[in-house]
Order: C-alpha cells, then structure tokens, then sequence
C-alpha cells in the first residue's frame, strides 16, 4: 500500500476530526499532497491540498476556516484537521500525492484507498 489514510469515523455535527495519511517514500518525496472526497452519490471533488514545504495551500471554498492541511516531512504524513463538522461533510476521504500542486484530481498520481467520515446533525 503506498497511500494509507486513516481516522475518519461517525461524529456529531460541529465535532472534530483529524485525518491521516501515511505514503511511502515512493509516493511522498518532493510532491504535493491533497485531499479530496466523495460523498454518495456525487463526484468527487477536491477538499485541500499542501505544497512539499507547506508554503502553499489550497482549500475548496466550503471547508475554508474549518479545515486544516498540514505534512510532517519527517513522517511521510500529510494530515487534515476538520473542525465544526457539518452533515455535508459526510463523504469517503481520499488522500492523494503528484507532482504538481492543484486542485484537479488529474495532477495526482497516487491515491490512498479512503476513510469514511460520518456526520450526523
């Protein structure tokens, strides 16, 4: 497995939650790393994405202020702190890593297998 994400769960709305992501060193080097997911029934769609040196970030406009991207280079882990969770949140969160920063699906070449996050109201 080169992508492993973890930490999604069932939680209230305006809970917390913090993903993770682990990648081999194949998979993490020098690339850009996001999130996305997927809810039932819809696309899936871009959520945040990080730069290497986490000087830039990118953030879809419905998580803005409530999510947070974050890497530990030192880890080969890429993190996402969800606060003030909503029911639409509710979707399969999936990491990705490629080698250039976006917020297009299409600029990722590796893919984690994702963590369902439940958000109930």
């Amino acid at each position: 497995v080169q992508l492993q994400a973890s930490g999604g769960g069932s939680v209230q709305a305006e809970s917390s939650l913090t993903l993770s992501c682990v990648a081999s060193e194949s998979t993490y080097r020098t690339y850009a790393m996001g999130w996305f997911r997927q809810a039932p029934g819809k696309e899936r769609e871009f959520v945040a994405a990080i730069s290497y040196s986490s000087g830039t970030t990118y953030y879809e406009d419905s998580v803005k202020g409530r999510f947070t991207i974050s890497r530990d280079n030192a880890k080969n882990t890429v993190y996402l702190q969800m606060n003030s969770l909503k029911p639409e949140d509710t979707a399969v969160y999936y990491c990705a890593s490629g080698g250039r920063l976006g917020v297009v699906s299409n600029l990722y070449q590796y893919w984690g297998q994702g963590t369902l996050v439940t958000v109930s109201s």
